[in-house]
């Protein structure tokens, strides 16, 4: 299966593709989202992914206890605080994707209602990812699924069920692109309960292309996932971490990011394929192989002798697997000490 997005193919056979997940790192700021783009594009990112709601589309403001956020990262926040705090404005988006255009990069977003799709119709948005939290809401993956455009969906949280009726909504809806990103929800993810195995089982599973949104601190976890197949890394990315934001503590700065994008493809690279076949990397030192040498002088019709012959390196002799059979023959020419033992030397 092949997913394409603007003109980047995506899947099996091909290099990683790194999204670079802006979130909430513009801090409020619409010249900071422009700069973290650049920045992104910089560094080496396919993609840069944002997100598309307001604080009304995701919750209620509430002061009851259901909407309080107890333990982790957002401790103490009300829920429509904190998604106002980290909303991306919908009047910023069409300056953020003109920028994106003039710059080169490809630029997506999740949508988080049925609203924000409508924007992003209207933006001309290439794709769309289907947060974890949002999985399990059939109504707007339908939705999205409508619009024909490629998805990736990630899974955090799910059950096998859950993923199952994800799948087949967006397939029903008419997606017929689909990457599934193996996730877990915790902000930051221990590296520990990663669990990069399930990733290619859900690939299997689910006739998908794999990928990994990853949450876990540095870039480890996404090298060794395209080890595993990985065809899609997402990372939350921020121009620094100092500056503080709702999601700078487990984002990458640009360094990292440049990184994340260079080893992903040199892991890649590694892969290869199945087989004996010599790389051509190796062909230079084949010459330093053992083989077998005349390491004594002899005459013509002298018979070899153990002590007239040794397995050494190089390797332009004989193989050492012949010592046996070169042991007991008459040498039909002189023979110098350093001289490779050959077929053609012992008239063969």
């Amino acid at each position: 299966m092949i997913c394409e997005i603007n003109g980047r193919k995506i899947g099996k056979g091909f290099p990683p593709y790194v999204i670079a997940e802006l979130s909430a790192n513009h801090n409020g700021s619409l010249e900071r989202a422009l700069e973290t783009i650049k920045s992104a594009y910089e560094s080496g990112a396919h993609a840069i992914k944002m997100q598309t709601y307001t604080a009304d589309t995701m919750t209620i403001d509430c002061d009851r206890e259901d909407f309080m956020i107890r333990g982790g990262l957002w401790d103490g926040y009300k829920l429509y605080d904190l998604y106002k705090w980290a909303e991306t404005p919908f009047e910023w988006h069409k300056q953020i994707f003109d920028y994106a255009k003039h710059l080169g990069i490809t630029l997506f977003s999740t949508p988080f209602d049925e609203s924000a799709v409508d924007l992003l119709e209207e933006l001309g948005a290439p794709a769309y990812k289907i947060a974890s939290f949002e999985a399990t809401d059939l109504p707007l993956i339908r939705y999205v699924a409508r619009t024909g455009k490629p998805m990736i969906m990630s899974t955090g949280m799910c059950s096998e069920e859950e993923i199952a009726e994800a799948v087949a909504t967006a397939r029903e809806g008419g997606c017929q692109q689909l990457v599934l990103l193996h996730c877990i929800s915790s902000y930051p993810a221990p590296v520990d309960q990663a669990n990069l195995m399930q990733m290619p089982v859900l690939a299997e599973r689910f006739g998908t292309i794999p990928g990994l949104s990853d949450h876990t601190l540095g870039t480890t976890v996404s090298v060794a996932a395209v080890a595993l197949g990985a065809c899609v890394i997402e990372k939350h990315f921020t121009i620094s971490r100092e500056d503080k934001g709702p999601d700078s503590e487990f984002s990458l700065e640009p360094h990292e990011l440049q990184r994340l994008c260079q080893d992903t493809q040199d892991a890649w690279s590694a892969l290869g394929k199945p087989g004996f076949e010599r790389q051509q990397a190796e062909s230079g030192n084949k010459q330093f192989r053992r083989s077998i040498y005349f390491v004594r002088d002899l005459k013509a019709g002298d018979v070899i002798t153990e002590r007239d012959i040794r397995r050494i390196r190089p390797g332009l002799g004989l193989e050492p697997k012949y010592f046996d059979q070169v042991v007991g023959v008459k040498v039909i020419r002189d023979i110098f000490r350093g001289t490779p033992v050959t077929w053609e030397s012992l008239g063969k």
